[in-house]
């Protein structure tokens, strides 16, 4: 289950890394996230490949 009950939908959007982490960054801001965990999803997202970013913010948000 993802940390915040936010939807955000990838699909059918640009799929460039940059384009996925500023959705799901600025669904986290509207959802009230801490510039702390803002940074941890941001931190977690770059740690690796594509696939882990989209790992990464399916444990933040619930994506589609």
């Amino acid at each position: 289950m993802a940390k915040y009950d936010v939807d955000v939908q990838l699909t059918g959007n640009d799929g460039n890394a940059f384009a996925i982490m500023a959705s799901v960054s600025s669904a986290l801001r509207d959802a009230g996230a801490t510039k702390e965990e803002l940074s941890q999803y941001r931190q977690e997202s770059m740690s690796g490949d594509y696939n882990n970013l989209l790992r990464v913010a399916g444990d933040w948000v619930n994506v589609s």
